[in-house]
């Protein structure tokens, strides 16, 4: 990867959040409208809470007999990684390896601590070679 690019060169912006306080319900028509697997989780205060997926709303609500529209988005938060945009790009790709994630929400530090995007698989695929695919697919993908 080019050592000059940012985690803002390579992310995908416009990103939409599901509020803390909306149920997975919304989650799971937000993301079927946006054509999404994962959206970042808000607050009031329009910062970075957490990160949904569809996995999440059918393994921790669905599979225990929850009932998605009672359960709020923030209940299903969990550990949140994230990178400034300013970083260089391949310290999101680090990040996400050290970690095993596939998406990774961009911070804009300097401007207000704001989210303005997300890296996922896609993202690097357009970025990475052949080999850093390889590389980055064993590390993420890897069972302990």
């Amino acid at each position: 990867m080019s050592r000059n690019l940012r985690a803002r060169d390579i992310m995908t912006s416009g990103v939409m959040c599901v509020r803390e306080d909306q149920t997975l319900l919304d989650a799971s028509r937000m993301m079927r409208d946006l054509n999404v697997g994962c959206l970042p989780i808000c607050g009031d205060d329009q910062r970075l809470q957490g990160l949904i997926t569809d996995r999440d709303i059918v393994v921790k609500c669905c599979a225990e007999g929850k009932d998605p529209a009672s359960v709020r988005a923030g209940e299903l938060a969990g550990t949140l990684h994230w990178v400034d945009a300013d970083a260089a790009a391949q310290e999101a790709v680090d990040t996400m390896e050290v970690h095993q994630i596939k998406r990774l929400p961009v911070i804009d530090v300097a401007g207000g601590h704001r989210l303005v995007g997300m890296i996922t698989e896609a993202n690097l695929a357009k970025n990475l070679s052949d080999e850093e695919i390889a590389e980055f697919a064993i590390r993420v993908y890897a069972a302990n």
